[in-house]
């Protein structure tokens, strides 16, 4: 299995090779004949491109059969392999294939090798310079993961199981036995958050490959953003349900009671996703005005660059992460590589055609108001590319020098807190007063007239959520603080209760402003799209998103973005916490009351079981719950044991109510056989999930909604390359 596996990828490396050298070699000819080889040669590399990713297909199929099927001949699979049963112990057991560092690997270059051949199949008949120069790009970038793949014994994950690990029966033996997937990766949402990843990562490198081909060709009308836009958006959707699994995955798996907690790999995938947000709005001014030529090109790269980047952190091993891969020097060589490269083709390529990318004149460009609409998508720009830099800075300081800022010391959660809440706010103060500002210069009489009634509606909102802050959230914070102990201490670090409490509150004006002004914008767009076509508003909205999606799918974002700061607000910064331990008496089968805000635990019971794999057991403790007296619910937070390994895992029990969670975490019992919980109760986090599936929604349709007529018909345009005079 591993030999058929590693022809497999030597099949796939050797089709990158002969793809890369038809493509070059093919434009080279096409540009003297158009008519004579060098179509031919073009056309066989595109063949070459979908050999390659049929050849990648096979490799990862056939991990994924030994997977299924218990084969023990790959050591790969035996470190991967998941022991549980069921439906779920299948989907485990697949996703297997990308656990691991060597599997991951495969699965992302097999993820780059399918948008390569997308993109090949759409454009096969028309095989322009453009798209041609994008493949050639794609595909070097693939060769650098295949090589990896193939050529670093670390890395490979065809590596077959030594005879020494077998017994004369051929079954496992000693160390071998035991290996097997980390049971904290069993868990619905962590078996899809990495593809989603995946997917997110290797899509964003479609616009990085037309961003330079591009530049290669000096073609400076919008092609390039025409081919790619659509790319970036399904990439920055699929990456944004990843961030989102891996939040439900923390916050249930982890026992923390949190969902983010600026982890190294966290903010791993939320680098590209932050830039991500700055590239989509500028392929958006390029692609209706012209503008921003240079700085979407450079973003492009910059995107990419914090992709691989997110990979460097993880895999480079120079950063120690609760769920980083081990690390390795030939990946720290690559990718580290790949960053540079990256940003160098960019710069590099502005620098030979700054002239062929300027703006067709200067007002194109230039920002003649600070109230303007090119101003707030210039700071929309200027925001995401800062807060990016800054979260990489904060999660890579320890592994820099002590001279340096932060050098050498684990960069707390505070701190991250610290620079993020208020850039965040400021990010999305500009979000909520963009769309009411005029191109060139926003006229006073049109702004009031648009902003007038929304800001009547989000002054009401804003009232009931002071309210809110004044009767429960500040009492709270009060309360926290008043009790000491790490948990006072902690929230005294992130700054004075004036401070913190001002931070809330502008926030929930920002928030109650971005929501109505919103809503009040999709009101306007369908009233005039139902009036235009003769129908009503509701009908409008969904017409829309057949014609219109890209707006329809902005606008919805937008107002989940809205929806998740409130939640975020009161979630992460108000979160009161009791832990300790209640007293237990074995004789009787009893234990104390444990009490939190006005919530009381009663216990009921314990069990201890075997799980169907046989080789986990649960520990469960089981408690009633009431609320003000009255009852409430039934808690039983376990814990899982895996006997051949010794892992341990928290499975918290949650009670969900609409505005408020309480998290309940068993943690063990101490030598005197009492039980230690963790007990948390986490107000309006359900308002995350609904504005994180809002936020998903739009972009959803901003990326797979149909386009209008126009907008198809700029995309079958063909590329149109300036004279040679130019």
């Amino acid at each position: 299995m591993a030999f058929i596996g590693l022809m497999g990828l030597l099949v796939g490396f050797a089709g990158i090779i002969v793809s890369v050298v038809c493509l070059i070699a093919g434009v080279a000819l096409r540009s003297r004949n158009p008519q004579g080889a060098g179509e031919t040669l073009v056309w066989g590399g595109h063949v070459a491109v979908i050999v390659t990713f049929l050849a990648l297909t096979f490799c990862c199929g056939l991990l994924v059969y030994c997977f299924l099927t218990g084969d023990t001949s790959i050591e790969y699979v035996v470190g991967a392999q998941s022991k549980q049963t069921g439906i779920l112990g299948t989907l485990y057991r697949i996703s297997g294939l990308w656990e691991g560092r060597e599997g991951s690997l495969l699965f992302w270059a097999w993820l780059i090798s399918l948008f390569a051949s997308v993109m090949s199949l759409r454009n096969m008949k028309r095989t322009e310079k453009l798209d041609s120069v994008a493949l050639v790009v794609i595909q070097l970038v693939l060769a650098g993961f295949v090589g990896i793949l193939l050529f670093s014994e670390d890395n490979c994950p065809f590596v077959a199981m030594a005879e020494s690990y077998f017994d004369a029966d051929g079954n496992l033996t000693g160390a071998a036995a035991l290996w097997g997937m980390n049971t904290l990766l069993e868990h619905w949402a962590m078996a899809i958050h990495p593809p989603a990843l995946f997917i997110g990562y290797s899509g964003l490198t479609v616009p990085f490959a037309y961003a330079v081909a591009t530049l290669v060709i000096g073609d400076s009308s919008d092609a390039w953003v025409r081919r790619s836009q659509r790319y970036t958006m399904v990439a920055w959707w699929m990456l944004g349900i990843g961030i989102g699994l891996g939040s439900v995955w923390a916050y249930v798996v982890l026992g923390w009671g949190g969902y983010w907690g600026w982890d190294a790999v966290e903010n791993a995938s939320l680098l590209p996703w932050l830039v991500g947000v700055a590239l989509i709005h500028s392929l958006t001014i390029y692609r209706q005005r012209g503008a921003f030529k240079r700085w979407s090109i450079m973003c492009a790269c910059i995107t990419f660059a914090f992709v691989i980047t997110g990979t460097f952190i993880s895999r480079s091993g120079l950063i120690e992460s609760v769920h980083a891969f081990e690390g390795d020097p030939v990946s720290l060589a690559l990718f580290g590589s790949l960053i540079v490269l990256s940003l160098l083709a960019g710069i590099v390529g502005l620098a030979l055609r700054w002239k062929r990318f300027a703006p067709k004149s200067a007002a194109d460009e230039a920002v003649d108001s600070l109230v303007s609409r090119e101003a707030a998508y210039y700071f929309n720009n200027v925001l995401m590319l800062v807060f990016a830099i800054l979260v990489c800075y904060l999660t890579v300081a320890s592994a820099l020098p002590s001279w340096m800022p932060f050098g050498g010391t684990s960069v707390s959660t505070g701190t991250f807190n610290a620079v993020a809440r208020p850039l965040g706010v400021f990010y999305l103060a500009v979000l909520a007063v963009c769309p009411l500002l005029g191109w060139t210069v926003t006229q006073r009489s049109a702004f009031l007239a648009k902003a007038k009634v929304p800001a009547i509606c989000a002054l009401v909102l804003f009232v009931v959520l002071v309210v809110y802050s004044f009767t429960y959230l500040f009492p709270s914070y009060d309360a926290i603080i008043d009790g000491g102990g790490s948990a006072g201490m902690g929230l005294a670090a992130e700054g004075p209760g004036w401070y913190y409490k001002g931070l809330t509150i502008v926030g929930f004006l920002v928030a109650s402003i971005l929501f109505f002004n919103t809503l009040f914008l999709i009101g306007r767009t369908c009233s005039a799209y139902a009036k235009a076509h003769g129908t009503n508003p509701v009908a409008s909205f969904f017409k829309m998103i057949g014609g219109n999606a890209s707006r329809i799918g902005g606008y919805t974002a937008h107002l989940g973005m809205a929806v998740i700061l409130i939640g975020l607000i009161c979630s992460s910064m108000y979160v009161t916490e009791e832990t300790g331990y209640i007293a237990y008496d074995e004789e009787s089968d009893t234990a104390e009351e444990f009490t939190i805000q006005d919530f009381t635990l009663k216990y009921t019971g314990n069990e201890i079981f075997e799980g169907d794999s046989g080789n986990d057991i649960y520990y469960v403790v089981e408690f009633d719950v009431y609320r003000n007296g009255e009852y409430i619910g039934h808690v039983a937070p376990s814990m899982q044991l895996v006997e051949s390994t010794q892992q341990t895992k928290s499975n918290a029990a949650v009670i969900s109510f609409a505005e408020e969670d309480l998290f309940v975490v068993y943690k063990g019992v101490n030598n005197a056989g009492d039980y230690s919980l963790d007990v948390r109760v986490n107000p309006q986090i359900s308002l995350v999930w609904v504005g994180f599936g809002m936020l998903m929604l739009g972009a959803a349709i901003a990326a797979l909604g149909r386009r209008s007529r126009k907008q198809k018909a700029d995309e079958a345009q063909p590329v149109s390359l300036p004279n040679k005079e130019d």
